[in-house]
């Protein structure tokens, strides 16, 4: 099966638009493929902090205002994860399956969690129970760190330049390709589908 891999944090309001997006595609042309190998590309440890809620509310309200009003229903400023790193220890325990299509399953399980029913998946018995429905253990916390440095080393290796950048099997490399992103003058996020994104989707299923 053809696979695009997506380095992203799993916090990331603007990954969550763009999985669904392509998913939604996906879906549109009636195919199983490509599947996305989601891994990690830890704002938490880049930062050395994780994304804070009123920033990332800032940013869904450009979101849902421009380009994807059908998400974000559930999100809470309130219940915004403290840590990434109980949910990359999920997301890692999937990707060692070696299988992209409960990689994608389990990441996009985790971001539904958090933006659409305002779950805090920065506590453990919520990411245990989204775990369960897999058949998963979430790796402990040295072998989640260690797979989340494994991630992050190789997307620095490999030119990721933020959250999310996606490879696809034919070569290419998109930073962020579905959304154009700006400040208006007094610092409102301005958010509007960039042009060129569909030359990325046809990348993406292999019609370009």
């Amino acid at each position: 099966m053809t696979t695009v891999e997506v380095f992203a944090d799993v916090l990331c309001p603007f990954t969550h638009v763009g999985l669904h997006t392509l998913i939604d595609r996906r879906n549109q042309r009636g195919q199983d493929g490509p599947r996305l190998r989601i891994r990690a590309w830890p704002l938490e440890l880049i930062n050395g902090k994780p994304l804070e809620a009123h920033h990332v509310e800032t940013e869904i309200v450009a979101l849902r205002g421009s380009v994807r009003p059908d998400l974000f229903s559930g999100f809470r400023t309130e219940t915004f994860p403290t840590t990434t790193m109980t949910a990359f220890a999920l997301t890692a325990a999937a990707d060692r399956t070696g299988d992209p299509a409960i990689s994608e399953a389990v990441g996009m399980a985790l971001r539904d969690a958090l933006f659409e029913q305002g779950l805090d998946i920065g506590r453990p018995e919520v990411v245990a129970a989204i775990a369960e429905r897999f058949g998963l253990e979430p790796l402990d916390h040295d072998a989640t760190v260690a797979a989340v440095e494994a991630d992050w080393a190789e997307g620095k290796e490999r030119g990721v330049i933020g959250s999310p950048h996606f490879f696809t099997a034919v070569g290419g490399s998109w930073f962020c390709p579905a959304l154009a992103i700006s400040r208006d003058d007094v610092g409102n996020f301005i958010v509007a589908w960039k042009e060129g994104s569909e030359a990325f989707v046809d990348g993406v299923f292999g019609d370009g």
